[in-house]
């Protein structure tokens, strides 16, 4: 059995969970410019029936807790909001809501939030957006010559999931791979660890799991994996309450046979 280093842990192991969006790929790179696409055509949108999107509350800027320089643009995010954490369809009741407040009709709104991401999905689609977080190739390397079974939890879509790990070049790593449309609860819920540790052939005591917010964490804990390494390139760890461990990236893992 293989023995995963980890800060001050040695963990024996024989298979690793890894959520998505901020563990496997650059959630800014990649979501971070949706969310700037998604918030200019929620914008027109507003303009379009007269409506200033920074005249009541908070505005736009901070309705999927991303934080904005001073052109507007999608710079951070808060790692406990939205956007790190929200399923697809959570994330359009949110932009729809805008636009009822704003005086649309609820399914009227839904639609055009619908059409705003099609157009949004396309350009990332055409710009092939998704890019492996630092060392994480290296690490799947050592993983594989470890004879690990791999696998993925996230709360994306099957077709995006998909597409992503294809533009990464890492999709022949996983074994399985369980996103939010294959499961009837999702995350916090163990259920995604549940089916992929039983998928993988994985008993959950000999699994591990890394993922960047703490609703991965709670997923850990839930499905008695033996490990719950939060991960946070930013070296932020409020948000990662129940990690048994936390690594600011994959440069402090460490795998022996």
């Amino acid at each position: 059995m293989a023995v995963l280093y980890v800060n001050d842990l040695a963990i024996p192991c024989k298979g690793i969970l890894f959520d998505k969006d901020g563990t496997l790929l650059d959630l800014l790179e990649t979501w971070g410019t949706w969310a700037d696409l998604m918030l200019r055509g929620l914008e027109n949108q507003l303009a379009l029936i007269g409506k200033d999107s920074s005249g009541s509350g908070p505005g736009l800027a901070k309705v999927l807790g991303t934080v904005h320089d001073g052109a507007g643009r999608v710079i951070g995010y808060d790692p406990a909001g939205p956007l790190s954490m929200a399923t697809a369809e959570e994330t359009n009741g949110i932009l729809a809501w805008q636009l009822y407040t704003a005086g649309i009709a609820w399914n009227e709104a839904l639609a055009r939030v619908t059409a705003i991401g099609k157009e949004a999905m396309n350009e990332l689609r055409r710009q092939r957006k998704a890019h492996p977080l630092p060392e994480l190739l290296p690490f799947l390397q050592q993983c594989a010559a470890a004879s690990l079974k791999l696998g993925v939890v996230t709360s994306d879509g099957a077709v995006t999931t998909s597409e992503q790990l294809e533009w990464m070049g890492i999709a022949g790593y996983f074994d399985t791979v369980v996103t939010r449309d294959r499961v009837t609860h999702g995350k916090p819920a163990p259920e995604m660890a549940e089916t992929a540790c039983r998928e993988l052939g994985l008993d959950p005591e000999e699994t591990v799991i890394i993922g960047d917010s703490n609703a991965d964490m709670q997923l850990g804990k839930g499905a008695g994996l033996r490990l719950s390494i939060g991960i946070s390139p930013s070296g932020s760890t409020a948000h990662l309450l129940e990690a048994d461990t936390v690594i600011s990236g994959y440069h402090q893992l460490r795998l022996t046979i």
